[in-house]
């Protein structure tokens, strides 16, 4: 059975706005002022760069949060 300990809901919270975050560097938009490396207007012009550093938080995240704070009994 897994025990999660306090602070465990608000890193899943963190883990989940982080990932929003990531996703929506992807997202095209009109309204860019250049061509993201992909060859669209996307939200973020760094697209491939920036996704990969929004991507790296979320994974650590995820594994201080698993490692750290769930215990099985």
């Amino acid at each position: 059975m897994k025990v999660r300990k306090k602070g465990y809901w608000l890193l899943f919270a963190l883990t989940i706005l982080l990932t929003l975050v990531t996703i929506s560097t992807l997202l095209p938009s009109e309204n860019a002022s250049k061509v993201c490396m992909l060859g669209y207007k996307a939200h973020c012009t760094f697209t491939p760069i920036s996704t990969v550093i929004c991507a790296i938080p979320v994974a650590l995240i995820c594994f201080i949060r698993k490692r750290f704070f769930v215990t099985y009994k």
